[in-house]
């Protein structure tokens, strides 16, 4: 027996449980949540560029969700099948019903319920269109002039931020700012032996987490309680350590896990004190995949010379001065490729990779990439994936 999916519409908001600007991350957890209602769902990437194109979720068989590329955020909602009973749907406004199984939603229905639009194949209003073709995501197909059919059968139902509802718009676009994503970190800037500064959607203020400085208790204060705490067990990588058999064994320390922000941080159990940041891009395909949400991270470089640096430029007399105000020291992004921040983070050469593969930690998990390196630089460690994007960033 299936539950009928019921849903109110809410033009350049969302659907149901579903809000415009919601992180993949998110969207996905609901539906883990809510799995006697989506039982089926898929995840479509283009497996060598997933950190920067659009991700499409399949909800069958009723609902397409767009994620745009970068940011990861729900950009449009389809619906479509709407006369599919298995489940059946049922869509709403304003507290009325518009489609069901008994309840045909025609052109006619859509004028007298949302009000006249501009003339087109499509009937669209702000944040909100309605589409009389099957299974496309795109402009209809020009019917030749043909006069439209005030009895005839929408067939799909977008939504999508107002101004960005699919005309003039590309795919592509990222969601502009909302109040899904208030209280999410925006971008987090690494600060390499310093630490990194988190700046959030919908604040102005910023916070800084620093190396050897920053304790357990003001991360609590400021991020609120991890998700989760994780007391490092894996001794594998102190076989690399520079201490001699016999020394003072190195204090290991324990995880915050912000999963709601992409970042752990490791603590020392000592002091209490953290000594380094792990921050994710949450790549599909990926073995951590949907574990953490996406970080937006930069790693922020030394200016090399003045064209890089923060400050005037002077041209001598008789010249005019001529000041300009430069751009913020030199970063790289979480998009960018790896062979782009290697260079920036060590122009002298690739340093030499170790292999890691998560996949051999769990039996039944089979994934068609999932060796990944580790780089290590000054300060930083790297690790990517074969098509050459950064998994994540660690900071110690």
């Amino acid at each position: 027996m299936y539950s009928t999916l019921n849903a109110d519409i809410r033009p350049g908001a969302g659907l149901g449980i579903f809000e415009i600007g919601d992180s993949l991350w998110t969207i996905l957890d609901k539906l883990r949540a809510n799995n006697h209602m989506f039982p089926q769902v898929d995840v479509k990437y283009d497996p060598d560029s997933s950190v920067t194109t659009p991700i499409i979720v399949h909800v069958r068989p009723h609902l397409d969700l767009l994620f745009s590329g970068k940011g990861q955020r729900l950009h449009t909602i389809s619906v479509r099948q709407l006369r599919d009973p298995n489940p059946p749907v049922t869509l709403q406004y304003n507290g009325n019903v518009i489609s069901s199984t008994e309840q045909v939603l025609r052109r006619v229905l859509v004028s007298r319920t949302f009000g006249p639009t501009y003339p087109g194949d499509d009937l669209r209003y702000p944040g909100l269109w309605f589409s009389f073709e099957d299974d496309s995501i795109t402009e209809g197909i020009a019917r030749g002039g043909q006069v439209p059919d005030r009895e005839q059968e929408v067939k799909r139902v977008f939504i999508s931020q107002k101004g960005n509802d699919g005309k003039g718009e590309d795919a592509l676009d990222e969601v502009k700012e909302g109040a899904a994503m208030e209280g999410d970190v925006s971008r987090a800037i690494v600060k390499r032996h310093d630490g990194i500064v988190l700046n959030f959607f919908g604040s102005a203020k910023q916070f800084l987490v620093r190396l050897g400085e920053t304790t357990a208790q003001d991360l609590t204060l400021d991020l609120g309680p991890p998700s989760k705490v994780h007391f490092k067990e894996d001794e594998r990588m102190t076989i690399h350590s520079s201490k001699k058999q016999g020394e003072t064994k190195e204090d290991t320390g324990y995880f915050y896990n912000y999963f709601q922000h992409g970042i752990d941080f490791l603590i020392s159990d000592t002091t209490h004190i953290v000594k380094k940041v792990v921050l994710h891009t949450n790549i599909p395909g990926a073995p951590l995949f949907q574990r953490y949400k996406r970080c937006c991270w930069e790693i922020e470089g030394m200016p090399e010379d003045d064209e890089d640096g923060e400050g005037p430029v002077v041209i001598s007399p008789p010249l005019r001065v001529l000041t300009l105000c430069l751009d913020t020291p030199p970063r790289k992004r979480f998009y960018d490729r790896f062979e782009t921040i290697s260079h920036f983070l060590s122009p002298h050469g690739t340093p030499p990779s170790m292999l890691l593969d998560r996949a051999d930690e769990e039996d039944d998990l089979t994934l068609p990439s999932s060796p990944t390196r580790l780089y290590g630089y000054d300060g930083i460690i790297l690790e990517v994936t074969e098509s050459s994007q950064v998994v994540c960033v660690i900071l110690f």
